[in-house]
């Protein structure tokens, strides 16, 4: 095999977020080299159970969580250095020391404390129906000071601009004075703490800091493969999402070459992450939820509740009108099916095939959050299963119910499922078609690594 030849993936979601990308990352981390993490910050939540472990990670990519792979955070990444010093801390606490293991990329933005207050304020200050839902970790306004550019801080700055003691006194008296007058109360930041938390932040994470992008393109070339690791969700893109109730990155396969500095067309395997149902955190239009006692019995059984915040999910009929739309987008190759087993239980199952407003029915999403927010589902329904599915390891072995509802969605979707979740645990996933074939594939051995 050519060393360049080999193949580069990247998992990502489909819907709103929290769609199991973490246990398809960590599914998949063993065929590759590199884990890149290119979106999004600390409002991520990508959750692993390996046996009797859970590993909860915001800014870490999953590969951290295998001795063999190579974790990088890409310069798309807007980094709060103090959770990523904690999240070093805590698996170090585990046994698990990332030293060589972990590279930062010097040309990625620090959210820092103000960020975070900026947040707060933002969402306390909305009226009514108009609050985004954040996880207030400082990700929006750290994105909005990388497009100001003069008010942005970056790990490069951190290690090597001699004035940036001076520039950070500036931006956080201009930014105590603006949020004062924005918000109408009296503003307190601290230029010195901030330094403090930079100076924290040199001291522990400096040895991690390089050029990733170069490290990125030597590795490539080199052979190495890489998985692309996206965080948040394409309903939730800040160009192609329910906007304005959306992140503030591009979270699709669209945002590598952004996020990390490699070229989108290098990567040949997509793989979309979606729940058999759906879910979404925060405010925003959810056209499928039901708030009923199916919505809370799937809240329940799924454990629907944000790694981030904590909050509890808003639960639905699967969308597939919101997924053709994604995975038209992202051109994805393959769809991971995670949740299977929550839908267990129940005699009959919806699956969201139109958007009816204004006496239309429409099989794509309007860009118009209002039309959005006034759509009722046309809902098909399917019949359900009660077999227990946590220890069906082939697609063959589901009830004929299960089968059935796959083979509906990949016909509404149009993409092939090719990995389904039947539960927690690392184990509880099975892989079909392409997917099988790249994970029995053997591993090639490269003799020319990347320092």
């Amino acid at each position: 095999m050519n060393p360049t030849s080999r193949q580069h993936a990247c998992v990502f979601g489909l819907g709103w977020g929290d769609e199991g990308k973490g246990k398809i990352v960590d599914l998949l981390c063993p065929l590759f080299d590199i884990v890149v993490r290119y979106n999004g910050g600390a409002n991520a939540g990508h959750t692993v159970r390996v046996g009797d472990e859970t590993f909860a990670l915001h800014l870490l990519p999953i590969g951290v969580l295998h001795d063999t792979v190579t974790s990088v955070i890409g310069p798309g990444v807007v980094v709060d250095p103090l959770m990523l010093l904690s999240e070093i801390d805590e698996l170090s606490g585990r046994g698990l020391n990332l030293n060589g293991r972990l590279k930062i990329s010097e040309r990625a933005h620090l959210v820092l404390s103000y960020h975070k207050l900026e947040d707060q304020l933002s969402e306390r200050a909305a009226a009514d129906g108009t609050r985004i839902g954040t996880t207030a970790r400082g990700i929006g306004p750290c994105y909005a000071d990388k497009m100001r550019r003069n008010t942005a801080v970056r790990f490069v700055d951190l290690l090597r601009n001699g004035d940036l003691a001076d520039r950070v006194r500036r931006i956080v008296s201009d930014r105590t004075a603006a949020l004062t007058a924005i918000y109408g109360e009296d503003v307190e930041l601290d230029a010195e703490a901030v330094l403090a938390d930079l100076n924290t932040a040199k001291v522990g994470l400096a040895s991690f800091v390089r050029d990733t992008t170069e490290f990125l393109h030597q590795a490539m070339d080199t052979g190495r493969s890489v998985l692309f690791e996206g965080a948040n969700g394409m309903l939730l893109d800040v160009d192609h999402g329910t906007y304005p109730f959306v992140t503030s990155s591009s979270t699709g396969p669209h945002g590598i070459g952004p996020g990390a500095g490699v070229l989108p067309s290098r990567v040949s395997l997509l793989v979309g992450t979606i729940k058999a149902y759906a879910t979404r955190v925060g405010s925003g239009p959810f056209v499928s939820e039901l708030e009923d006692e199916i919505g809370e019995r799937i809240r329940q059984r799924g454990k629907e509740f944000g790694t981030t915040t904590g909050r509890p999910r808003r639960c639905g009929w699967f969308d597939a009108v919101s997924c053709r739309y994604t995975a038209r987008l992202s051109g994805v190759t393959d769809v991971a099916l995670m949740h299977l087993d929550t839908l267990s239980g129940l005699d009959r199952i919806g699956v969201c095939i139109g958007y009816r407003v204004d006496g239309q029915t429409l099989t794509i999403p309007p860009a118009d959050v209002n039309m959005l927010e006034r759509a009722e589902p046309v809902i098909e329904f399917m019949p359900g299963w009660h077999e227990d599915l946590r220890s069906v390891g082939r697609f063959e072995d589901l009830p004929a119910a299960a089968q059935a509802y796959i083979d509906r969605i990949e016909a509404l979707v149009g993409s092939v499922i090719s990995i389904v979740g039947v539960g927690p645990e690392r184990s509880q996933t099975f892989v079909r078609g392409r997917v099988s074939d790249l994970i029995n594939m053997p591993k090639p051995t490269v003799t020319q690594q990347t320092p």
